[in-house]
């Protein structure tokens, strides 16, 4: 994984995701950016985020159903810069 930014959309913010960072959820977390969470392996869904720009790939296909445009920040990382709706 390459690093990578995160822009918030309804925040205009932006923030760094590390080469070495496990997923999405855990680098909102380090910045304490508050995301809705449960069970962080995709089965639940708690942490849909509406992605707005660029691409994410998952560490493992969620369970949880999703939306073309929408991603679970527990199970994903960015393949290169992404904009989110939070």
């Amino acid at each position: 994984m390459t690093k990578s930014t995160i822009s918030l959309g309804k925040r205009d913010v932006k923030l760094d995701y590390p080469a070495d960072s496990n997923n999405l959820l855990e680098v909102l977390e380090q910045h304490q950016i508050p995301v809705e969470y449960q069970c962080r392996s995709g089965y639940c869904g708690s942490c849909r985020l509406t992605l707005l720009k660029g691409e994410v790939d998952y560490l493992v296909s969620p369970l949880a159903f999703i939306q073309h445009n929408e991603i679970l920040a527990c199970c994903c990382y960015p393949r290169g810069d992404i904009e989110i709706d939070l």
